[in-house]
């Protein structure tokens, strides 16, 4: 590579390269015609999917290149846009709908005030449960994608329509099948903060992970940003939250609580999650996030995944326009009336009627720092937060300061893999010097001795520049829906795009006060941390805990590992039937 244009450039990652290597999966049906075939065991992928033809070659249809296959290759470091997925998309949306009549559940008929329910269609084993969880970044950019006097509320009450009105999906298909439940991610993220904040400050009576990071604790939130990790900077683990990412949390609870109170197998249950990001749809293929964890043996395994697709911003109006209907004409004034949820208490924790308004402080990515920041003030009463600005937008150093002058807690936001870089440098360890007596070779210059980044105790790290709502799967000026429905003339330049976001972000912070009920219900408001009950979260997990039997460390912890790339290794025939053997029958 040369030094002009280096890895501190980057602000997006992965996808494959111009050319991807993997060696191909195949037994071969009778032994090679030469030695040298028989070494040839790696063939080019090309991104478009054609393979390019050689005279007098045999004919190998396009290699697929799986999700799973992207995790364990380290060699792809570029941008996420333009990963081959060919698992999760709309169209496996709309196959996995029209492929059996769903189930439904309804309250148990039988009367007494029971509280029970009862699944109809098991009969069929090819008919599942539809789920899906919506994040609040995707519903700001399809806000935003509306234009008007639309707010991301109601642009998630569109999607809501999408996914379970009749004027959605469910009229059209062979089974005119639709989602039973819609959820927004941001239970799930309020219950992510409050962990967050145990696992950093310690404390709160809440549940403690067996395995606590090393100062200055990470966030693992982000996709990208620990994929990247874990293929090119391994010594970042252990710096790395345990805590799930709201995605992964939300379906660790759909399918554990449904499973389990339904009586069903989580392979009936189907998930799906509209995210901004094209990274979680890998985060979805996790080992680490599967039924092996919390209803196995609790070592990552490929089970059942808790996330069974990921769709973004942008195929939301791919999968609506599929079925024939347009999004933007969908009816924004209320949300679907959805039945009941099994489980009272997981009801009111997903449907709390109405949403913590997200202030702008938090920034668009989850809020983990500024929960912590709050959390951290509210232990240290008259402290005040200080905030200066790094080297650009994108990097930010926050402090707790007490009424003595003492600083109580540190932190940071480094957003943008360009800053990610100066981040993971300052965190590599020193290399012990080869010369007698010398001193440690420090991979970054330290005046006073010591890494500046260990100066933290947290750091929210991102991978897209400016956070989550420009994400990669997000909708873009330069989008031709956008294009067109706004009349522009001629390609968005950089301009229109910084200003496209910002309607995206004003989007974003466009939800109303919450109400009385909904501070009553998540307890009071001297017991508030930035408008989060900790109490109540505590008190919720506890019950999901109770409810399913299992431990509640495999229901809201994860684990990371490193990313060794076996391209261009030298591999026996045995140790290949072996992996093959090892693959018959599961996989994704």
């Amino acid at each position: 590579m040369s030094a002009i244009l280096s890895a501190d450039d980057l602000n997006d990652f992965i996808s494959p390269g111009v050319a991807c290597i993997k060696p191909v999966e195949t037994l071969p049906a009778q032994p090679p015609a030469s030695s040298e075939q028989s070494q040839s065991l790696e063939f080019e992928v090309i991104l478009d999917g054609n393979q390019p033809a050689t005279a007098g070659a045999p004919s190998n249809g396009p290699a697929q290149i799986s999700l799973t296959d992207c995790l364990a290759c380290s060699g792809c470091v570029t941008s996420a846009e333009a990963v081959l997925v060919s698992l999760q998309s709309h169209n496996e949306v709309l196959s996995v709908l029209d492929s059996a009549p769903a189930l439904r559940v309804a309250p148990d008929s039988s009367g007494g005030g029971t509280g029970k329910f009862t699944v109809f269609g098991l009969e069929d084993p090819a008919a599942k449960l539809f789920i899906a969880s919506v994040s609040p970044q995707t519903r700001a950019n399809l806000a935003a994608a509306c234009g008007g006097p639309v707010t991301a509320q109601q642009a998630g009450w569109m999607v809501e329509q999408l996914l379970m009105g009749e004027a959605g999906l469910a009229r059209g298909g062979k089974h005119k099948n639709g989602f039973t439940w819609v959820v927004d991610t941001n239970t799930a993220r309020e219950a992510c903060l409050v962990l967050g904040s145990e696992e950093v400050l310690g404390g709160g009576g809440g549940p403690g992970s067996s395995v606590k990071p090393t100062p200055p604790v990470l966030t693992s939130s982000c996709p990208g940003w620990v994929c990247y990790a874990e293929k090119t900077h391994p010594y970042v683990l252990p710096h790395l939250s345990r805590v799930k990412s709201p995605q992964a949390l939300m379906g660790t609870m759909l399918k554990t609580t449904l499973s389990r109170v339904l009586g069903i197998a989580p392979d009936r249950i189907w998930h799906l999650a509209v995210m901004p990001c094209f990274d979680k749809k890998l985060e979805a293929s996790r080992e680490e996030l599967t039924d092996e964890v919390w209803a196995g043996s609790g070592a990552p395994g490929k089970g059942v995944r808790d996330v069974d697709c990921v769709i973004t911003s942008k195929e939301v109006l791919m999968l609506a326009a599929s079925r024939g209907v347009d999004f933007f004409g969908l009816d924004k004034s209320a949300p679907v009336q959805q039945p009941p949820f099994p489980d009272s208490t997981i009801q009111r924790f997903l449907f709390p009627g109405q949403h913590r308004k997200q202030v702008r402080e938090e920034g668009t990515s989850g809020g983990s720092l500024h929960y912590i920041l709050h959390d951290v003030q509210s232990r240290h009463p008259g402290s005040q937060i200080r905030m200066a600005r790094g080297r650009n937008a994108d990097v930010f150093e926050y402090s707790v300061i007490k009424p003595s002058g003492e600083t109580a807690f540190k932190a940071a936001r480094y957003y943008g893999f360009r800053n990610i870089q100066n981040l993971v440098r300052k965190l590599k360890p020193a290399k012990a010097s080869r010369m007698p007596g010398g001193k440690p070779i420090s991979s970054a210059r330290r005046p006073t001795g010591r890494s500046a980044g260990l100066e933290y105790a947290y750091v929210e790290v991102m991978a897209c520049p400016g956070g989550c709502t420009n994400g990669g799967g997000q909708i873009k000026a330069d989008d031709e829906v956008i294009i067109d429905r706004k009349g522009i003339g001629e390609k968005p330049g950089p301009d229109e795009q910084k200003a496209w976001l910002a309607e995206v972000d004003e989007a974003y912070f466009s939800g109303d006060e919450p109400d009385a009920a909904h501070d009553t219900g998540n307890g009071s408001s001297a017991e508030l941390v930035a408008g989060i009950s900790p109490s109540h979260i505590r008190n919720t997990l506890a019950h999901w805990e109770d409810i399913t039997g299992i431990q509640m460390d495999r229901l809201v912890y994860t684990s990371y590992r490193e990313v060794v790339s076996d391209v261009g290794k030298p591999i026996s025939d045995t140790e290949r039937v072996v992996q093959l053997a090892g693959k018959i029958g599961g996989g994704w």
